[in-house]
């Protein structure tokens, strides 16, 4: 999922465990979910370098990104796409914009109730639950390494954007490596996180969109 797609399909799941203990790192998969929410449940705000692969899809293509990411509690992001083009991706809890100043064009949706389904994007900022949305297992290891552990991630619900989610964590401390999601048409887009931060207190002007002059604006024409 390129583009806007790519990152509300990051994201992704915020679940840093630091300083979790060795003592789940042969948890069962729904106990290493139940603690992955409870420390999700203690994190307000959290930013992230990243990067982002991109495979599949129609034209079969691979795609690199890379960027930065905020997050805030409830419903605030930005994604920022540094290279190898420049792409903003924000919300503020009320509306989605998705910005790419060389089409010169805003596309502006509205954030969706939180009972008309979760995107990983908006879980990661405050809008869902682990263990009531997903149905969680193993992952199986295909070549990972012996320090990560992987969880599978299948929506209850169907979702628009993906089939399912990898998150993967270090095997002891459980913090956030990375996170794998596939959609209907099998292409798949993947999230390595660095420089991770947590509950540094964001301002809500950080996720403030301002309509740049002389670009176009698509609009689902919701208030």
């Amino acid at each position: 999922m390129a583009g806007h797609e790519g990152a509300a399909v990051l994201l992704a799941l915020w679940l840093t465990t630091a300083g979790a203990g060795s003592g789940l790192a042969a948890a069962s998969a729904q106990e290493l979910a139940q603690a992955l929410q409870k420390r999700y449940d203690t994190v307000a705000d959290f930013s992230a370098d990243f990067v982002h692969v991109y495979k599949g899809g129609v034209l079969r293509k691979q795609l690199t990104e890379r960027g930065r990411v905020a997050i805030k509690k409830p419903g605030r992001m930005r994604w920022e796409y540094t290279s190898p083009e420049s792409k903003l991706f924000v919300s503020d809890g009320r509306k989605l914009y998705f910005y790419v100043p060389a089409d010169k064009q805003v596309v502006v949706t509205s954030v969706p109730p939180p009972d008309q389904g979760t995107t990983p994007a908006l879980f990661l900022a405050g809008q869902g639950n682990l263990q009531r949305d997903f149905t969680v297992s193993e992952a199986s290891e295909n070549g990972r390494a012996t320090d990560i552990r992987a969880l599978k991630l299948t929506p209850k619900t169907p979702q628009a954007e993906f089939e399912w989610l990898i998150l993967s964590v270090d095997a002891d401390t459980l913090v956030l490596r990375g996170l794998e999601a596939q959609d209907a048409q099998g292409a798949t887009s993947s999230f390595l996180f660095t420089n991770l931060k947590e509950n540094v207190r964001m301002s809500d002007k950080t996720f403030t969109f301002s309509v740049p002059r002389g670009v176009d604006v698509v609009s689902d024409g919701s208030r």
